[in-house]
């Protein structure tokens, strides 16, 4: 059953007109996903604070328009990492894709795929990285189109576990390893229905904080802890691939200097959709010190709270080469599978053009925070 005590309803085989905007997705996703699931894809930390404060971030910056650009050769193309995107949009890794579709992943980079859309494929997918690599690599066959696939990687509890799923990604052709530090520890009550389950995890150690009321020890101690992301390993995990190498979950200028410092080929802004931590910063408010903190050279993403056009070229404006999307793809695959993934991409990146149009900006380049209307920057008003 639904959210709303109904039958879930199936995907949809066709796009229905109303369907114009990733909120339009969000709010008919609801009708096509079973209530549990539904609850845990939008759910954040706690008093959700931080969730709603993700989105004020970018509602209270204005634009300031700016006419009579010269847009006979505009795009919205660049080089990231070496690999070519067609615009500075890339599908975040979301795990258990399976519960918003049948199809899950595979869907998803098949509709990446049709729109030169990188995606990052998440340790915690329902089907295999390798399953999910081969339907990347078909797609892209078929339409003679595509765009970069990289691998977001959970550390494990040993070291070995964690080599094997980057030699794993490795030999698969995946194109970069995103390490996620800010989610090792946090959580989650929810039970995975049947079917589901994080396959490329198998025959793994499970890690889990005690649940014990008389254990001496509820996080603090356990083995959970013990194994959290280190400085030390992202030394060792620098030393262990020649793929790039993107740490994912950093809100602090100081930690993504040192992280710059010890190899990282880029960084991704992130709070991790709100999801770990109540009442933490949005990364779009301290975008600008992290640019500020890092050297030119090392890429800037972000995600978290990304839901329309105007959002990508608010975040370029304060420092950003490009934008995840979380929660929009599990909207858009319950709501009509491959088909809405790519429809909801397409409805996406015509709100960017839009935008950079409206703002004189022909390319991405063009994007500078004059952009943000300056009495917001100057009088304290930027989040």
């Amino acid at each position: 059953m639904n959210a709303a005590g109904q039958p879930a309803r199936p995907p949809l085989t066709q796009i229905p007109a109303q369907l114009g905007s990733l909120a339009d997705y969000a709010r008919l996703a609801r009708e096509h996903m079973e209530a549990h699931a539904w609850a845990h894809i939008e759910s954040g930390a706690d008093q959700h604070l931080s969730l709603a404060h993700n989105r004020s971030a970018f509602d209270q910056l204005r634009l300031c328009p700016q006419a009579l650009a010269d847009l006979s050769a505009a795009n919205t193309t660049q080089t990231l990492l070496g690999q070519a995107l067609q615009w500075p949009v890339l599908l975040a890794p979301v795990a258990y894709q399976c519960l918003a579709h049948p199809e899950g992943e595979l869907a998803t980079v098949r509709a990446a795929m049709a729109m030169r859309t990188g995606m990052v494929v998440s340790t915690l997918a329902s089907h295999t990285l390798q399953e999910i690599a081969q339907a990347a690599s078909a797609a892209t066959q078929e339409l003679g189109r595509g765009g970069p696939l990289w691998f977001q990687l959970y550390q494990q509890a040993t070291r070995e576990h964690t080599l094997s799923l980057v030699r794993r990604a490795e030999d698969a052709g995946y194109q970069a390893l995103v390490w996620t530090v800010d989610a090792h520890i946090k959580r989650s009550s929810y039970p995975l229905p049947p079917g589901v389950e994080a396959v490329n995890l198998r025959g793994m150690p499970e890690q889990r904080q005690s649940t014990d009321l008389m254990s001496e020890q509820i996080l603090f101690g356990t083995d959970l802890a013990r194994h959290a992301p280190s400085w030390d390993d992202l030394v060792w995990l620098r030393e262990q691939t020649r793929l790039p190498l993107i740490v994912k979950g950093v809100l602090s200028p100081r930690v993504a200097a040192k992280i710059a410092q010890l190899g990282a080929d880029a960084i991704v802004v992130s709070n991790h959709g709100a999801r770990v931590l109540d009442t933490v910063v949005s990364p779009l408010e301290v975008l600008p010190a992290i640019r500020a903190a890092t050297p030119s050279h090392i890429p800037l993403l972000m995600d978290s709270g990304v839901r329309q056009g105007t959002d990508i070229l608010k975040a370029i404006a304060l420092g950003a080469s490009a934008v995840m999307l979380g929660r929009p793809q599990m909207h858009a695959l319950a709501v009509a599978g491959m088909l809405g993934v790519a429809h909801m991409l397409y409805l996406l990146r015509a709100e960017l053009e839009l935008a950079m149009a409206q703002t004189g900006c022909a390319t991405l380049a063009d994007i500078g925070s004059d952009v943000i209307a300056q009495q917001w920057l100057s009088e304290g008003k930027r989040l």
